[in-house]
């Protein structure tokens, strides 16, 4: 089945092989399953009420996504994110509803932090100890909005915003605020390092791992800008062991220097990949990419613009704000998070490039149904694993 707040975006998504049939009710929902027809609805509720297997979230509902993902979670369902933004705002609750069901709540394979995950499996299974992960970034513009970005956003039938969203780093750090509470892992200061360079085994000459990073410390998190391969994914182990170090010397010096070895992954499909995930998550139960670890990092709204007491913050990817991830131990000052940021209201005067906090934000104005969702997430993340 298909569910879309636009009945008529959904319809047009429905596979020529197979009639479609919108629906409104579980009686017709169930009718028109039971009949080998493609169920197609605008309410998220039905939806996670549906006689099917796994929940795919592709959407970017944010205020909504906790509770139509628990109903589903609560039914059995399984459930496979590509919805980003509630993945990293939501993770941690969502992850212990998962637990409490017995389903599977992971990131979707075809999206970075998924392509990331397999590829730090990968690392390990090798014997390396995982250093850094990280994503390979072709552009970045803090300072672009949704009409700046809207040639190339039509260009690639994208909406605007999401593509400001792109562009200006907010998702990039989305996507790596779910790696890192995956994963354990930290930035090593807010937004990242992302240095520019030519090609990722360059990143030797730009990171300097043995001051940033000792055996037995959690893992970074972080990108490069404009490098070979474009599109990409990469993660840096580290090997003690002088014999394994030895053997890694055959390779090609592509990999690295040593004892800092680094493993690329030049793509990442997107739909192409992505039922892998769910196919897997079905069969077996499993949750590749989840914040086990809580909420080691958060992505934090910081000023695009000067912005005035009164003005509106207009979420990720709008003309206020982008977002920068940050170490949540490392704030005493509590960042106001840029996924809860739609129509926040400030309450004094912020600079450009100046962090916005949650004292600078007038709460009432908050989505009410996302900013108790979030405080049931602080309480949950407090019960993950340090």
């Amino acid at each position: 089945m298909i569910c879309d707040l636009k009945i008529g975006r959904a319809l047009a998504m429905r596979d020529p092989r197979r009639f479609s049939k919108v629906v409104s009710t579980p009686g017709e929902l169930a009718d028109v399953l039971s009949r080998g027809m493609i169920a197609v609805c605008e309410d998220a509720a039905l939806a996670a009420a549906a006689p099917v297997d796994v929940l795919f979230d592709a959407s970017t509902a944010i205020e909504s996504a906790p509770t139509y993902l628990r109903s589903a979670m609560a039914a059995g369902k399984h459930v496979v994110m590509m919805n980003a933004e509630a993945d990293a705002m939501f993770g941690p609750l969502l992850w212990q509803a998962a637990q409490r069901h017995g389903v599977a709540y992971t990131s979707c394979d075809g999206d970075q932090p998924a392509a990331i995950a397999r590829l730090t499996e990968e690392l390990r299974f090798y014997g390396f100890e995982l250093v850094m992960a990280g994503n390979i970034k072709g552009f970045l513009d803090r300072y672009t909005d949704p009409v700046k970005i809207k040639p190339e956003a039509d260009k690639r039938y994208l909406d605007a915003q999401m593509c400001s969203s792109y562009t200006d780093g907010t998702k990039l750090c989305v996507e790596m605020q779910i790696v890192a509470n995956s994963l354990g892992g930290r930035v090593a200061r807010p937004g990242m390092l992302g240095p520019r360079m030519v090609e990722a085994i360059d990143m030797f000459d730009h990171f300097d791992f043995k001051r940033l990073w000792s055996p037995g410390q959690p893992p970074l998190v972080d990108y490069v800008l404009g490098a070979k391969p474009k599109g990409g994914v990469f993660v840096v182990g580290y090997v003690e062991d002088p014999y394994q170090r030895k053997m890694l010397d055959w390779f090609p010096p592509e990999i690295g220097p040593g004892p800092f070895y680094v493993l690329t992954r030049p793509y990442h499909l997107v739909h192409l990949e992505a039922m892998r995930t769910v196919l897997e998550a079905a069969r077996t139960n499993r949750s590749l990419v989840a914040p086990r670890g809580g909420f080691r990092t958060e992505v934090v709204a910081y000023a695009k613009k000067p912005l005035m007491a009164g003005d509106r913050i207009d979420g990720p990817g709008g003309f206020a704000a982008y977002g920068l991830i940050e170490n949540r131990d490392e704030m005493p000052n509590p960042g106001f998070p840029i996924c809860l940021s739609h129509e926040a209201r400030l309450e004094r005067p912020i600079a450009r490039d100046d962090r916005i906090a949650w004292k600078d934000v007038d709460e009432s104005t908050i989505a009410p149904a996302a900013l108790d969702a979030y405080r049931q997430t602080l309480k949950a993340a407090e019960l993950a694993p340090a």
